[in-house]
């Protein structure tokens, strides 16, 4: 059976080339996602497009999409949130040297070489919320209603005073 394409690429090489390349990682695989992710089914697509930067160095345009299972903060149940996003990178050996002149981020390769598995989780990692939550709070799984609540039903205009019972509960201790 035939090796697939190769994970580990040079970058000028494909530069040069004005490379595309497109990949697609079972999120299971990606080991920084793991403790994100509620549920590690599905797949993660990415694109690469190599060129050559104003400054000559050998650069990318990263891109990605996928529909990750993630954990909503309001309800604490799974949901699925369908992610997307993209960036360009030029790449350097010395990335502090070389950040100074950069027109765009700069990514370390080690050697002129860079895994693509490995741009692909990090792209991911920038694309996914801090704080994941459902679309919408109303259908959020266990979200409170707040139909039952006496200050919402008389007017759901009015001012709420979340800390107005406070001063009672404290002259009780």
């Amino acid at each position: 059976m035939a090796a697939g394409p190769p994970e580990l690429v040079d970058c000028a090489q494909l530069s040069e080339e004005g490379a595309v390349l497109e990949r697609v990682y079972a999120l299971a695989d990606l080991d920084r996602l793991k403790d994100v992710l509620t549920d590690s089914r599905g797949v993660l697509h990415a694109r690469f497009a190599f060129s050559k930067t104003f400054s000559g160095r050998a650069g990318a345009s990263i891109e990605i999409r996928a529909e990750p299972r993630l954990r909503c903060q309001r309800c604490m149940q799974g949901f699925v949130l369908e992610v997307g996003g993209g960036s360009a990178v030029e790449f350097s050996d010395d990335e502090a040297a070389d950040a100074a002149d950069a027109q765009r981020e700069v990514y370390r390769a080690e050697g002129g070489r860079v895994s693509l598995r490995d741009l692909a989780e990090e792209e991911m990692l920038l694309a996914l919320p801090i704080v994941p939550a459902c679309e919408e709070p109303e259908s959020c799984g266990n979200a409170p209603s707040l139909s039952g609540d006496p200050e919402y039903a008389e007017d759901p205009g009015a001012m709420r005073r979340p800390f107005g019972g406070l001063k009672e509960l404290l002259k009780k201790t």
